[in-house]
């Protein structure tokens, strides 16, 4: 019974993830990337928050750990959110789904710059170049006229990947020998976040966004509740019932259900040089694991 909860979370959080892409979109014809990133914070936060209170996570301890909050709440969630919220506005969401599988890429990227204890080998090389050259077919910019892909909304979605990819290395480094419990770290890196978009983020006609039935459950349930709260609470579960490798499998879900809900159900227009950029993307990130997995 155990092991079919944790086939369904491994599915469940896949199909979250990747339909996050048109909750963006939808949201952002009537307000801000920036307001989109506040509101998920905001309503992302609520269901953690209650989970720590609950599970008794959250101690005043913790304070002398607040500049590692600081730096994950920047980088895995505020930066992270608001790059992404960017680059959809300017893309169709297949189109920004399928980018988004190229986090582990630059994970890889990040570790090996900054940690430099990533394996290089035949398997981690032909990878990461098999994974840009995807980037760089959907991106396409010897392309120009109609049916141009966003060069800046391309630059957006890589600034995203980048951003959640160096906060694995930093929590790699600086957040796991703390040992925190993970709804710990989750909660406050969110909490955190949701204050700098507070203080940073324009709220003038931010309410638009709730005359529209269909944007707003989008952002609130989608993008907040479960795109959220409910994400971070999954993929920690998957991390403790199948390990952090194993559980990292669940990023080659996301591109596929972006794709699907792009193509089938809102009519976006994709064509086969994209699904070949994705293959290559997602076999890019399957052989950069592969890399990890022989490593001695």
């Amino acid at each position: 019974m155990q092991k079919h909860a944790t086939y369904l979370a491994f599915l469940a959080l896949g199909v979250i993830w990747g339909s996050n892409f048109i909750f963006m979109k939808w949201a952002a014809d009537f307000i801000s990337p920036i307001q989109i990133t506040l509101l998920r914070v905001v309503f992302g936060f609520i269901p953690l928050f209650f989970v720590a209170l609950l599970t008794k996570s959250l101690s005043w301890a913790h304070l002398r750990h607040g500049h590692h909050f600081i730096a994950m709440a920047l980088l895995a969630t505020a930066l992270y959110y608001l790059a992404f919220a960017k680059g959809t506005a300017l893309l169709p969401s297949s189109i920004a789904g399928m980018l988004s599988g190229s986090i582990p890429l630059f994970t890889f990227l990040a570790a090996l710059v900054f940690l430099r204890d990533e394996p290089v080998n035949v398997h981690s090389v032909s990878g990461t170049l098999l994974g840009f050259i995807g980037v760089l077919l959907i991106a396409k910019p010897w392309h120009a006229g109609a049916g141009q892909i966003s060069p800046e909304g391309v630059l957006y979605m890589v600034g995203g990947a980048l951003s959640v990819g160096l906060s694995f290395v930093y929590a790699r480094k600086f957040v796991k020998p703390l040992k925190l419990n993970p709804i710990t770290l989750a909660t406050y890196q969110t909490g955190i976040a949701m204050g700098m978009l507070l203080l940073t983020t324009d709220m003038g006609g931010i309410g638009s966004v709730f005359d529209d039935t269909r944007a707003m459950l989008g952002l609130i349930l989608g993008l907040g509740i479960l795109g959220t709260g409910a994400a971070y609470i999954i993929y920690y579960f998957l991390v403790n019932q199948m390990g952090a490798i194993a559980a990292s499998g669940v990023t080659y879900i996301p591109p596929v259900v972006a794709l699907t809900i792009g193509a089938v159900l809102v009519g976006e227009e994709v064509r086969s040089l994209d699904i070949l950029a994705m293959g290559l993307i997602l076999t890019g990130v399957w052989r950069v694991q592969v890399a990890r997995q022989n490593a001695p």
